[in-house]
C-alpha cells in the first residue's frame, strides 16, 4: 500500500497535477481502499488540522514575513556595500561580495527564493554595470541564493525539526559551517571565472574608490543595523535566551523597526501590503506542509518506516558510504522537481529510523537533506531560484541554468565533503 501511495504521488507530478492534489489523493488512498484502515478520510482531515497545532511551525511564516520585509526594505544593498568595501578591488571581488551578501542575507530571511530576489535585484544590475555578463551574474546570484536555506535561520531546518522532533536550534547551529563551506566553494569558481574571462578593472576601481571615499565609518553606520540582524537572531538561539520561534517573531519586529524608522525604506502602507503578500504566499505552503505531515503519519500506520529501516539495515549496515551516495542521488533528483518543504516533510520521518539504525546522526541527516535540496533549487530545468533570477535579466531559464552548472558542481563538491565528514556539521554542537 505504501508503494502504491508513492506511485500515485509520482504519477500526479508527472501529469502536472498540482502537488497538493497529488499528495491529497495519495494520502486518502489507503482509507478508500480499506474502510477498516485506521487512516480513514476523517483521520486525514483531523490530522491536517492537528499537524499545524505546533509552536515550532509558527517560525515558518514569521521568517517568511521577516524575509519579505527585509527584501522590500532593500537591506541587501547595505550588506553588499559593506562587504564590497573590503574585497571590491580584488580579483572577482564584486561577485564575491555578492556571494557573501547572500550568505548574510540568508541569515536574515531563511529562504532561498527571498535571498535570490533581494540580492539579485540589487547585485545583478550593479555587476552588469561593471562589465560582467548578465547571464553569469544571474547564475551566480541564483546559486548563491541556495545558501538561504542552509545558513540559519533556515525554513527547511524548521520543517525537518517539526516532522522529526530533532532540535531546531541544534539544526540551525549545524548549518553554519556547511553554509560557509558552500559559500567558499562558490567564491573559488567566481575567482576562476574572473581569471579566465578577465574583468573591467577601470570600471571596478571607479566604483570601489567611490565606495571607499565614503569612509569606513559611514559605510559601517549605514550597514550596522543590517549586520546586527543575524547576530540577534542566531545569538539569541545559540545562547538559549529565545527559542527559534521566538527568534522568528523578534526578527519580524526588528525588520519592521529598522526598515520603517532607521532606514526609512518602507511606509506603514508598505508593511500592510507585505503582510497581505506573506499570507498569500504562505497559504499554499501551509496546505502542503499539513498534507505532507499526514502523508507521513499514514505511512507510519502502514509500518513503512519500519520496513524501510529493516531493508536498509539488511543491505547497507556495513556500507554507510554507499547508503549516503544513494540517498544523495535520490534527493538531488527529487530536489529538481519538488519544493524543499514537501520533500523533507514526506521523506525525513521515513529516512530517520533507517539512518540512525546504521549510525548516522539525525542532525547530520537533516543537513545532508537540506543541502541536497538546495542544489535542486538551482538545477535546471525546474530550479525555482533560476525562475526568480530569469526575469531580473530577461533571459531564458535554461540559459541561466547552463551558465550555473560550474557553480552547481562547486556546490556538489561541498556537499560531498559535508556528507562524508560529519564534523563539518556537528563540530559546533560538541563544543
Amino acid at each position: 500500500m505504501a508503494i502504491q501511495m508513492f506511485i500515485i504521488l509520482l504519477a500526479g507530478l508527472l501529469l502536472s497535477i498540482p502537488i497538493a492534489v497529488s499528495l491529497g489523493l495519495a494520502t486518502i488512498y489507503p482509507g478508500i481502499m480499506n474502510p477498516h484502515f485506521a487512516g480513514s478520510i476523517q483521520f486525514v482531515i483531523r490530522n491536517m488540522v492537528s499537524a499545524l497545532d505546533s509552536t515550532p511551525i509558527l517560525a515558518i511564516p514569521m521568517f517568511i514575513l521577516s524575509g519579505d520585509i527585509m527584501t522590500k526594505g532593500k537591506i541587501s544593498e547595505k550588506l553588499f556595500n559593506f562587504f564590497a568595501y573590503f574585497v571590491g578591488n580584488k580579483t572577482a571581488g564584486m561577485p564575491i561580495a555578492a556571494i557573501i551578501t547572500a550568505l548574510f542575507y540568508g541569515a536574515i530571511s531563511g529562504s532561498g527564493v527571498a535571498t535570490t530576489a533581494a540580492v539579485g535585484g540589487m547585485a545583478i544590475p550593479f555587476l552588469v554595470s561593471l562589465g560582467y555578463d548578465k547571464v553569469y551574474c544571474a547564475a551566480l546570484v541564483a546559486t548563491a541564493g541556495g545558501l538561504g536555506v542552509i545558513i540559519p535561520p533556515s525554513i527547511p531546518f524548521v520543517t525537518y525539526g517539526v516532522v522529526t522532533g530533532v532540535s531546531i536550534g541544534s539544526l540551525f547551529i549545524a548549518g553554519i559551517f556547511p553554509g560557509i563551506l558552500i559559500g567558499l566553494s562558490l567564491m573559488v569558481y567566481a575567482y576562476i571565472y574572473a581569471k579566465r574571462n578577465g574583468e573591467d578593472k577601470e570600471k571596478i576601481l571607479y566604483k570601489f574608490n567611490s565606495l571607499r571615499a565614503k569612509g569606513f565609518i559611514t559605510v559601517f553606520k549605514e550597514s550596522f543595523w543590517a549586520l546586527l540582524a543575524p547576530v540577534i537572531i542566531l545569538g539569541g538561539i545559540y545562547s538559549g535566551i529565545v527559542t527559534p520561534t521566538e527568534a522568528a517573531v523578534i526578527s519580524v519586529f526588528y525588520s519592521i523597526l529598522v526598515c520603517l524608522f532607521v532606514y526609512k525604506t518602507l511606509s506603514a502602507k508598505n508593511i500592510m501590503d507585505i503582510l497581505i503578500g506573506t499570507v498569500k504566499s504562505y497559504s499554499p505552503i501551509v496546505v502542503l506542509l499539513s498534507l505532507a505531515i499526514v502523508f507521513g503519519r499514514i505511512l507510519a500506520l502502514l509500518q513503512a518506516p519500519v520496513a524501510l529501516r529493516d531493508f536498509i539495515v539488511m543491505n547497507f549496515a556495513g556500507n554507510r558510504f554507499l547508503f549516503l551516495l544513494v540517498l544523495n542521488i535520490i534527493l538531488l533528483i527529487l530536489g529538481m522537481f519538488m519544493d524543499v518543504g514537501p520533500v523533507i516533510a514526506i521523506l525525513a520521518p521515513m529516512l530517520l529510523p533507517s539512518a540512525t539504525a546504521i549510525g548516522i546522526n539525525p542532525i547530520h541527516l537533516g543537513v545532508i537533506m537540506v543541502v541536497n535540496l538546495a542544489i535542486g533549487m538551482v538545477t535546471p530545468p525546474f530550479g525555482v531560484n533560476l525562475f526568480v533570477a530569469s526575469p531580473l535579466v530577461k533571459e531564458e531559464v535554461m540559459k541561466i541554468g547552463t551558465k550555473a552548472i560550474p557553480f552547481i558542481i562547486s556546490f556538489a563538491i561541498a556537499l560531498f565533503l559535508i556528507t562524508y565528514i560529519p564534523a563539518i556539521s556537528l563540530i559546533l554542537l560538541h563544543q
